[in-house]
């Protein structure tokens, strides 16, 4: 069958990613699979789907991703495919409108809420939009969960668990990161608000200063970090190293790998950091909670005081830290990425099916 994946852009970002490591699995398994783009910017994720035969419709470099023309590209794209499905707000949307009979049409949702539904506004045209789709996937059972609060019962959803390359992560060679006689601290995550490395950075100034954070992303909150390490005196022990294509290694070489986050759907970056043969630590909110409870650490929210605690006696009970990082590597190999696209490609052929 012929499958578009429908997406804003292809910049660093957990559905962005799922994207890079799914599709030239779909297409391994007989599909054709191609995807459009709103945003055609040229990134590292833009460029590993193309090396990976996967063909790439960017609409447009400076238009925004809500710009009404994509509507109309949209539309006369999804005629030639059996399969659109969408990620993000504006992707699911446009598609909705644009949709015609001959497709059927899936999205997913990669966040536990949105600040859309906050308005009720918002609720008869999301109900609109969701009645379009003939599936709605949730990436954790607390993202149905609370889709299913905001909509109602009477939509086909379903929970399919994102996934990772999980040996990618396991295997990955270890590598010199400039820090010698340091213990590392790493979180990778996009500078968004979402996510908390506020809390993180904080925590720094209650460790002693072998402990080194390694900060891997970018964002728009770039500058908030920036000055905030300023303010605490951190700038010799916490490092912001922007996108980077070798992040198995970054984590292979640390020590504690922490998600510090206010929300999650399920988030990859948890997933990957667990296969990594260390201590994964993570806030104690929706979406981390459910993966890493009863394996990795969990810390209060916002708490910094207890997450340096944690990291702190990791770091010195060498065996605690074997066990925490042997029990998270077990989770994350719940979470393979070939268990996802085996759904994912179920759920398309049950979809042609009932034709």
């Amino acid at each position: 069958m012929k499958i578009l994946h429908v997406i804003t852009s292809l910049s660093t970002g957990g559905a962005e990613h799922l994207l890079v490591d799914m599709l030239p699995r779909l297409r391994d398994m007989g599909h054709t699979v191609e995807v459009a783009v709103f945003k055609s910017k040229r990134t590292t994720f833009y460029e590993q789907i193309e090396q990976a035969g996967i063909k790439v419709h960017g609409f447009s470099e400076r238009e925004g991703v809500y710009n009404l023309r994509h509507i109309f590209r949209l539309k006369k794209l999804m005629k030639e495919f059996d399969i659109v499905h969408t990620h993000n707000t504006a992707c699911q949307m446009f598609a909705a409108i644009g949709k015609s009979k001959n497709v059927k049409l899936v999205t997913t949702e990669h966040s536990t809420s949105t600040r859309r539904r906050k308005y009720k506004f918002f609720h008869v045209i999301d109900c609109w939009m969701y009645s379009r789709y003939d599936k709605i996937i949730c990436i954790s059972e607390p993202s149905e969960n609370s889709l299913r609060n905001y909509i109602g019962n009477d939509y086909p959803i379903k929970t399919i668990h994102n996934g990772i390359d999980v040996n990618r992560f396991a295997e990955a060679p270890k590598v010199d990161l400039g820090l010698p006689n340091c213990k590392i601290i790493t979180m990778v995550a996009g500078f968004r608000y979402e996510k908390d490395q506020p809390t993180l950075i904080r925590a720094m100034q209650k460790l002693s200063d072998e402990y080194h954070l390694l900060l891997v992303g970018d964002g728009e909150r770039r500058l908030e970090f920036e000055t905030l390490i300023a303010e605490l005196k951190l700038e010799n022990r916490v490092h912001l190293l922007g996108i980077r294509t070798d992040v198995p290694q970054i984590l292979r070489s640390s020590d504690i790998i922490v998600m510090s986050s206010h929300r999650e759907g399920l988030s990859l970056s948890n997933v990957e950091g667990m296969s990594s043969g260390n201590p994964f630590v993570a806030s104690d909110v929706e979406g981390l909670r459910e993966v890493t409870k009863g394996y990795g650490v969990l810390f209060p929210h916002g708490d910094d005081k207890k997450l340096a605690s944690i990291i702190r006696e990791l770091s010195e009970d060498k065996e605690y830290n074997k066990q925490i990082a042997a029990k998270c590597l077990k989770r994350a190999k719940m979470f393979d990425i070939q268990k996802m696209v085996n759904e994912y490609n179920q759920l398309y052929l049950d979809l042609m099916a009932n034709n």
